[in-house]
């Protein structure tokens, strides 16, 4: 029975798996009596392992199974046991890197000046916050003056993430988590999921056996980045992913990292450019063009990764290490200039940048709201998400999202939906498909918790972090003011798409703030409208009478989704088009300054169809006498003429009629019909 019972020992000892506690064994021959031969082929498997461990670029993966297998012959060496928990640590397998530094701990707790600090992170992750900060002010004590010097900024802000982490997890926001599914996630890593701005169409980076080309990276012995898409159906379910192929795809990486609120252009990080490159391409109908660089204005040398745009395409937001940052990578913009260039980048300045690394900037089409991932501000362990508005030429402070959106890991490749309740980002947990999988945020209000745990290193980023469900009663949240117009603009005849060009206007001035183009292939389109602008809407197609539309949201109204299809009017006799951005003041037959934009809409089409005759209408609602509104209508109706006729349009081309309240098209007994009534019109003559 003893024998059997020492043998058992002796097996347990030589594969790791029983520990002499205290009792550090050091890898000297004369410590394994009869063990020659093995001990020389291990020593050969640490000098191997060694070599790759302390290289310019460490290979840790290699290193660890070489010196776990080292450990198998002697568990209870101090360095051994600190270099495998090291190993773990840069693969990001913390617990496994604290099982193996608590062990190099308790055999020498002086074997690496380092062990106490990488020991203190691992607790931090795990939210071991008290028990990281008491190791890393032991740390410090041990430290002499000239090392205290290396060590000091890193311990002060490990010390400030712990305590900035136990005050977020005692404070949870209320959230909802969620798996996307198996339509969506695989056994493989999915991850840098981008939304669209009505939350329809999710694009994302997946190394899938169905990549393009069904090549592998041989240095990560994973198959090849590719981007992958799923809309969502009838019922609000996200359908089966698929790969658009080429040319979005390559046979080589492409992630993407961007975007636009419409869904209708996307931006590519490619890393076999320069230290890598953003590319944009647009949906052509059903079909994506080819990638194009964003320009060097934006793409450098170095390192341009995350990019974002205003919701009018004026303004690019990116990430990029270029040299005269505040430290790691920054964020910056670039202005889009009359010819169409991205001008010189700007730097966001101090407020945002910091002198760590910032990475993933999400912009919202409200035009003031952005996202993105910092390891600086109150972050509490690794990348954070913090939220930030820019107003009257500012920057907020930035507002970090809290636990448990936030974790003492990575949190990057974070998108959102325009109206700020469902965001988007990846993670590993043990209720996933057995890599990163995407995972759908539902922010519900006040309140509620979860775990973290860790990711793989990616090819834009590098992240860790965890996620899990969270269910609370939803509340509503309204602090994003935008409207999104979206709908599908056919030929009111053949029902069939029309292609089409989409102008918004900012009535108050009269200039144009931003042009659209749908889908040429389905007819859809989807706008973003900002508060605070009275908007004018022109929607032009080829051999078509424009569209108008009056948008004033210049009062802060939340946030909105508004379904409008549009059905355009082939330019012919009997065709009417409602004026809906001609204005005047109250009983009045005095064209307002608003009207602008509409009257050089009419003037446009007036010189582009010469043999053009229309006729211009004013229309009232049953307010008032008959007499009176006829009259009135009228005299508007002759005030756009004259206005036509000043500019230069043949008046033999034009005649006009005030019909009063003659010819509703809607209710007179409510004000939104009576308001729809007061209208001016034009109607073709003939062409």
């Amino acid at each position: 029975m003893k024998t059997k019972i020492l043998y058992t020992f002796l097996i347990l000892l030589f594969s790791g798996g029983l520990s002499l506690s205290g009792q550090n064994v050091s890898f000297e021959k004369s410590n394994f009596p009869g063990k020659e031969k093995l001990f020389k082929e291990v020593m050969k498997i640490m000098k191997s392992a060694d070599k790759l461990y302390s290289a310019d670029y460490p290979d840790y993966k290699t290193a660890l199974d070489l010196y776990l297998r080292a450990n198998s012959f002697n568990p209870n060496n101090a360095e051994l046991n600190f270099k495998i928990g090291k190993c773990y640590f840069e693969r990001k397998n913390f617990p496994k890197a604290t099982e193996y530094l608590e062990k190099a701990k308790s055999l020498d707790e002086h074997v690496d000046l380092e062990l106490n600090f990488l020991l203190a992170k691992c607790y931090h992750i795990d939210y071991k916050f008290d028990k990281a900060i008491d190791l890393l002010i032991k740390f410090r004590q041990t430290l002499d003056p000239q090392t205290i010097k290396e060590y000091e900024k890193a311990i002060e802000k490990e010390i400030n993430e712990c305590k900035t982490g136990k005050k977020l997890v005692a404070n949870p926001v209320r959230v909802y988590i969620k798996n996307l599914g198996p339509a969506v996630n695989t056994k493989y890593p999915d991850y840098s999921s981008v939304v669209n701005a009505d939350n329809s169409i999710l694009y994302f980076t997946s190394m899938r056996p169905s990549t393009t080309g069904g090549g592998i990276d041989e240095i990560r012995q994973q198959y090849f980045e590719d981007i992958y898409f799923t809309k969502k159906d009838s019922l609000g379910n996200w359908e089966k992913a698929k790969n658009p192929g080429k040319p979005l795809n390559s046979d080589n990486h492409d992630a993407v990292v961007g975007l636009s609120p419409d869904g209708q252009q996307i931006y590519i990080y490619k890393g076999e450019t320069n230290g890598g490159d953003i590319f944009t391409s647009k949906l052509d109908g059903k079909v994506w063009t080819k990638p194009v660089s964003l320009g060097k204005n934006v793409n450098t040398a170095y390192h341009e990764s995350s990019a974002s745009f205003s919701f009018d395409f004026l303004t690019i937001y990116f990430v990029s290490n270029r040299p005269d940052g505040y430290g790691g990578h920054d964020i910056y913009r670039c202005k889009k200039d009359e010819k169409g260039r991205w001008g010189v980048a700007e730097n966001l300045g101090g407020d945002i940048n910091t002198p760590f690394e910032e990475a993933s900037i999400f912009a919202l089409p409200d035009g003031k709201t952005f996202y993105f991932s910092s390891k600086g501000h109150n972050t509490m362990g690794g990348y954070d998400i913090f939220k930030i508005t820019y107003e009257d030429g500012k920057w907020s402070e930035p507002q970090n999202l809290g636990y448990p959106v936030n974790t003492t890991g990575d949190d990057v490749f974070f998108s959102i939906s325009a109206n700020g309740k469902y965001g988007y980002y990846s993670s590993r947990t043990k209720d996933g498909f057995g890599s990163l999988d995407i995972y759908e945020i539902t922010f519900l209000g006040k309140e509620k918790e979860v775990v973290t745990n860790n990711e793989d290193n990616l090819l834009a980023f590098r992240t860790e972090g965890v996620k899990e469900e969270v269910i609370e009663k939803k509340v509503e949240i309204q602090d994003v003011n935008l409207m999104i117009l979206k709908g599908t603009i056919t030929d009111e005849y053949t029902k069939e798409p029309l292609p089409a060009t989409i102008e918004l206007t900012d009535l108050t001035n009269n200039k144009i703030v931003a042009t659209f183009e749908n889908n040429k292939a389905t007819g859809k389109y989807l706008v973003s409208l900002p508060a605070g602008k009275n908007y004018g809407i022109t929607v032009n197609s080829e051999n078509c009478l424009f569209y108008s539309d009056n948008v004033n949201l210049t009062d802060k109204q939340g946030y909105k989704e508004v379904v409008k299809d549009i059905q355009l009017k082939k330019i012919a006799v009997g065709s009417k088009v409602v004026l809906k951005n001609i204005f005047f003041d109250s009983g009045k037959a005095t064209l307002k300054p608003e009207s602008q934009k509409e009257l050089e809409n009419l003037i446009n089409i007036l010189n582009e169809v010469k043999t053009l005759k229309i006729e211009i209408s004013g229309h009232t609602d049953n307010v008032g006498s008959a007499k009176f509104n006829k009259a009135l209508s009228e005299r508007r109706a002759k005030a756009v003429v004259d206005y036509l006729i000043s500019k230069g349009i043949s008046a033999d081309r034009l005649t006009y009629k005030g019909y009063g309240f003659d010819q509703p098209i809607a209710t007179n007994d409510t004000p939104e019909g009576r308001q729809q009534n007061r209208r001016t019109e034009f109607k073709v003559i003939s062409r």
